[in-house]
């Protein structure tokens, strides 16, 4: 394919662009302090500019490069028992999401995305109470669930990050969500390939162009967990969060 038939693909001109790398940047903002996220903020800017059934697959891209620079440094830190409860329920729901992803029509994700935002963000500001402790009977649903949510929407890891807070001390439970996130992103990359969404090269050009963006926005999320309260800012991402998955409501409902 010619340079011309790929730039032919990405017709948003300078003020697009520069509102996708800002919220490229910003997800990855937010995943460099709490390890997920990144499609919760991301989606509702880049729905703006192409399908929800680009968005994911363009994210576990660059999900994969920055999932693995997370894990690196604490992977002697997971709880393999945990890990191995999770994963395969893990990979059915990711299954289950790809499959709704690419066959469900544009629309009806546009509004599922928006439910699914404002839903998560409102359990995540009103819900104060969170499970002490999770017998090992909830990684079934928990993890199909996160792997449906992850393929499908570009997030489960809030669920995971549950499950294992119940479980495990803080750093265990942070090195083992960083591993499953890290096999979520193998495993979801892996059947978007089966099903030839990576066979478009202006999909892998654009997660190329993006790199930049997201390298900036761990390398802010990394240096912010030294000086800011990780609660104090997840908590004021969630406002945003929930202001954009109403607005994602309202604009399916004007159409």
């Amino acid at each position: 394919m010619s340079v011309a038939a790929l730039l032919s693909e990405w017709t948003w001109g300078a003020g697009g662009w520069a509102l996708i790398g800002l919220g490229i940047a910003l997800a990855y903002i937010v995943f460099g302090i709490a390890g997920f996220g990144t499609a919760l903020v991301a989606g509702p800017i880049l729905i703006l500019f192409m399908p929800l059934s680009k968005i994911v697959p363009l994210l576990v891209l660059l999900d994969f490069v920055a999932a693995f620079g997370n894990l690196l440094p604490s992977r002697r830190g997971v709880a393999k028992p945990e890990l191995l409860r999770l994963l395969p329920c893990m990979a059915v729901g990711c299954t289950l999401g790809v499959i709704f992803l690419l066959n469900l029509k544009s629309d009806v994700l546009l509004l599922l995305m928006g439910l699914f935002i404002s839903a998560y963000a409102i359990y995540s500001l009103w819900v104060t109470a969170r499970p002490t402790q999770m017998s090992a009977g909830w990684a079934v649903p928990m993890g199909t669930v996160g792997g449906l949510f992850g393929a499908l929407f570009g997030s489960g890891g809030f669920l995971y990050a549950i499950y294992l807070n119940s479980r495990l001390p803080k750093e265990a439970a942070r090195a083992t969500q960083s591993a499953l996130i890290s096999c979520s992103t193998v495993v979801r990359l892996s059947l978007f390939a089966i099903a030839g969404v990576y066979a478009e090269l202006p999909l892998l050009m654009l997660a190329l162009c993006l790199l930049p963006a997201m390298a900036l926005g761990l390398w802010i999320g990394r240096r912010l967990t030294m000086r800011l309260s990780r609660e104090a800012f997840v908590r004021l991402v969630t406002w945003l969060v929930l202001a954009s998955g109403l607005a994602l409501i309202g604009r399916y409902l004007s159409t």
